[in-house]
């Protein structure tokens, strides 16, 4: 290992110099970590007090894990088939539970861990005769058999049980305590004040945050409890106003571009529509037409992220701003997540539509297209033809429609379903695909929290629609646990039996597709319900997104229309269907979906006049699973937006941004919109006011270099578009 002067060490500078070749490497190895700031940012996963020992309720099998525990007994033992001793450990927790681990040959453990020492232990949960254990963990001794606490790097004088310990992400090849000995290492080498500071000088005074080099000594090496929450606040700030920053050069980049202005047209299509529409719109439908109908008249691009509750009636309100833009001579794309999901739009498109949807190109009315990757070659090369010559005035399809081989007339708009399926980066190769850039309308079929949307849509202005239209049901949900018994799936199979001779229709929607998954699947399930007694004489199909295009369809269309009694499919079903003669749904093996996803299911139903709709949410689970708690939480409310609070306390925000919103990782690695709501809004005010009073940042660049390192690192859109 060598010594660098403190003036010399920079963020890129190999570890190799800092810590000796055989340390950097295992970190290289083991941790992917290369340079003193990669080291540096490999940040504490919690902290422990010095000496105060951990739960034994936290462990979980197959994990690699980090804890303190005192030694209860050490006993060594002969080996039964073999020459050599075993060293038997049992150490207890802070609620006295006992935890027995086994050193193979363990000289160095019967020799220190002796009854009373207080250690650290960091190695893999595994199991053996039925209990959770660990084989020849790795060890560090912190409180000695005689009370004698062993320093570890505290403040002179400090009481150093008061202080916080640091536990890292850690392998079985590189303990927590290694690493920290090499953060000691690179922290004592380095001179901070060298180092890119991305949070300006006077923002960080005004909000009273510690310097970049005070910040990673907090972190790393705390002095007291409490004093890393500082550390971290530098930390979690910077990452904001790098996000919001990001997101305020794309809107500014997005307003300085051209786009088609398509205003209202009095006597068009739209006007058309609107006049043949069996019911009135809905308040909220109607403030949002007017919203984006402003949007649309103006030569900038419109950027909205249109947010509403399950069954609001977001999908009339987007096709209504297409039409618009059809009216202005334009073509409007409607883009889903997935094939099938594009086929039920297009079907729910042309019944909106009605005698206004013109069946071959040329004729009066609006030609709409379908262009998906399952069509026959002739079907699609009529379908990109009837998209390059301008006949198709509204086209729907995958992502892929708007890659480089689609060739458009003129797109005005693009209306993208299914926003967490289709993220920032990739709106954004959108804006730079076409010339003039189309308008954006991004919808939201899941409420979000503000403190999401403002994260992950910053980029967007937020419109809600609120309200739902008339004639929507009630719906009641319940919880089924099978585990009470055989009698309560059995009352589920005459609910449906009942609704169906009620002249209703019903949903039983599976997790899987196959017979041969593990499972609830809808082959089995059609299967199984056939020979029910109560259910023989039901009209029964089956859907799911394995089905050729042609099946699915056909299928769908049928109970759309009445001739099918109940529908076993997959989440197929999740959007585009509208059934108003749909009074039940039978979700099987409901833990296997997220919260958002039950919710969207659940809207399949109560669409029509009847008072009585049910969703039942049937599980094997056991009642005190936390999966079963779950479905609770979504049985007692049907607010949208506190089911999505709920689920975004319930998840980290990497399950929100996906690898497909960010093109990597998740791209928040500190921020967690939920917690850190108010320092992102503030990070935003920092970041408007920074803009204004200088657009180019030229007075601010450490910040510019950190967001064009950011933008460079998630920005794979392209690609991404042209695979769909």
């Amino acid at each position: 290992m060598s010594s660098l002067a403190p003036d010399s060490v920079r963020p890129e500078t190999p570890l190799e110099r800092l810590l000796g070749g055989r340390t950097a490497s295992k970190l290289a190895k083991e941790l992917n970590l290369t340079t003193a700031e990669e080291l540096l940012r490999h940040f504490p996963r919690r902290y422990v007090a010095y000496g105060q020992l951990s739960a034994f309720v936290d462990l979980n099998e197959g994990e690699q894990v980090t804890f303190m525990a005192e030694v209860v007994s050490c006993i060594k033992r002969d080996m039964r088939s073999r020459r050599g001793f075993i060293v038997d450990v049992a150490v207890k927790d802070e609620q006295g539970g006992l935890l027995r681990m086994a050193y193979f040959y363990g000289h160095e453990a019967f020799t220190k861990l002796r009854p009373g020492v207080v250690a650290l232990f960091a190695g893999k949960v595994t199991t053996y005769a039925g209990q959770l254990t660990l084989n020849n963990p790795d060890f560090e001794v912190v409180v000695k058999s005689d009370g004698v606490t062993i320093p570890h790097g505290a403040g002179e004088g400090k009481d150093r049980l008061e202080v916080p310990v640091p536990l890292y992400p850690a392998t079985a090849g590189v303990s927590s305590w290694k690493i920290k000995s090499c953060m000691e290492i690179v922290l004592n080498q380095t001179d901070f004040s060298l180092w890119p500071q991305t949070i300006p000088p006077a923002v960080a005074q005004a909000e009273n945050l510690p310097g970049l080099g005070e910040a990673y000594e907090l972190v790393h090496r705390p002095q007291e409890d409490g004093a890393q929450e500082r550390g971290w606040r530098h930390f979690r700030f910077a990452e904001a106003l790098i996000v919001q920053g990001l997101m305020d050069r794309r809107r500014r980049q997005l307003a300085a571009s051209p786009a088609l202005p398509a205003a209202p047209k009095p006597d068009g299509v739209l006007q058309a529509f609107d006049d043949q529409l069996p019911f009135d719109l809905t308040v909220g439908q109607r403030r949002c037409g007017e919203i984006l109908a402003a949007d649309l008249g103006q030569s900038k691009p419109m950027n909205r992220l249109l947010q509403g509750e399950v069954g609001s009636g977001k999908t009339l309100v987007a096709l209504r701003a297409m039409l618009q833009v059809v009216d202005a001579g334009a073509q409007a794309a409607l883009v889903a997540p997935t094939e099938v999901l594009a086929m039920q739009h297009e079907r729910s498109l042309r019944r909106s539509l009605g005698a206004l949807a013109a069946e071959f190109p040329g004729d009066d009315g609006v030609h709409i297209t379908l262009l998906t990757g399952s069509m026959s070659a002739s079907a699609r090369k009529q379908a990109l033809l009837d998209i390059a010559s301008g006949q198709a005035g509204i086209v729907v399809g995958t992502h892929a429609l708007l890659g480089e081989k689609v060739q458009f007339a003129q797109l005005g708009l693009a209306v993208i379903d299914e926003q967490h399926r289709f993220g920032v980066e990739q709106r954004n190769a959108l804006r730079s695909r076409f010339t003039p850039t189309p308008h954006t309308l991004v919808m939201s079929a899941t409420p979000i929290p503000r403190s999401v949307a403002m994260t992950v849509f910053g980029d967007l202005e937020l419109t809600v629609l609120e309200g739902l239209p008339g004639g929507r049901s009630p719906i009641a949900t319940h919880v089924v646990p099978m585990m009470r018994g055989r009698e309560w799936i059995q009352r589920v199979w005459a609910r449906i039996a009942e609704e169906a001779r009620a002249g209703h229709q019903c949903y039983v929607v599976c997790p899987k597709i196959s017979a041969e998954e593990e499972g609830a699947s809808v082959e089995l399930m059609l299967q199984k319900l056939r020979e029910i007694p109560v259910l023989s004489q039901l009209r029964l199909a089956g859907a799911h997104g394995q089905l050729p295009a042609a099946e699915l369809a056909a299928t769908m269309n049928a109970f759309e229309r009445g001739d099918l009694d109940v529908l076993v499919s997959t989440t197929v079903i999740e959007v585009g269907v509208d059934v108003a003669n749909a009074t039940l749904m039978v979700i099987l093996d409901a833990d296997s979906f997220g919260i958002s996803t039950l919710h969207q299911l659940r809207g399949r139903i109560g669409r029509g006049h009847t008072q009585k709709n049910q969703c039942l949410l049937v599980t094997r689970l056991p009642e005190e699973h936390p999966s079963v708690e779950r479905l609770r939480e979504v049985a007692a409310t049907t607010d949208g937006m506190a089911l999505a609070t709920l689920d975004l306390a319930r998840r980290r925000e990497g399950d929100i941004l996906s690898s497909l919103q960010s093109g990597g990782r998740s791209t928040l690695r500190l921020l967690r919109a939920a917690r850190d709501e108010e320092l992102i809004v503030q990070a935003g005010e920092w970041i408007a006011r920074l803009s204004n009073e200088d657009p180019d940042w030229h007075s601010l660049p450490e910040l510019r270099d950190a967001v064009e390192t950011f933008q460079a690192r998630h920005d794979d859109a392209e690609d991404y578009i042209d695979r769909g």
